[in-house]
């Protein structure tokens, strides 16, 4: 399997981590569309939504968890943030292993596609 989340995950990609424990980490996009634009990704690997187990939902309500903190600790919780989470190539995945965008820090706009 050749995955790049993975290989940032086990230290072999370069990234700029914000934070990581056993179950989470979470990096700065290098292609950001907001001043903050961070991701958090599970150290599992699941491909897409698709593919969360019934034994994956403590691991995605912690994501959730996490987004949170990181809106906290950015200082975009109380203004606003968007939490984006997208499947297969349609919906714009471009890499597949699950993954959370908090984007903050601007005025954000709808429809966002």
């Amino acid at each position: 399997m050749d995955c790049i989340f993975c290989d940032i995950i086990k230290k072999k990609r370069p990234a700029k981590i914000i934070y990581e424990d056993e179950l989470v980490i979470v990096f700065e996009d290098i292609n950001p569309q907001a001043p903050v634009h961070v991701l958090v990704i599970p150290k599992k690997h699941i491909p897409t939504s698709i593919d969360i187990k019934e034994e994956d939902n403590a691991l995605i309500g912690y994501l959730f968890q996490i987004a949170n903190k990181v809106a906290i600790d950015n200082g975009i919780s109380g203004r606003g943030f968007r939490l984006v989470m997208n499947c297969n190539r349609e919906a714009g995945q471009t890499i597949f292993h699950l993954h959370l965008h908090v984007f903050g820090g601007r005025i954000m706009h709808w429809p966002p596609g």
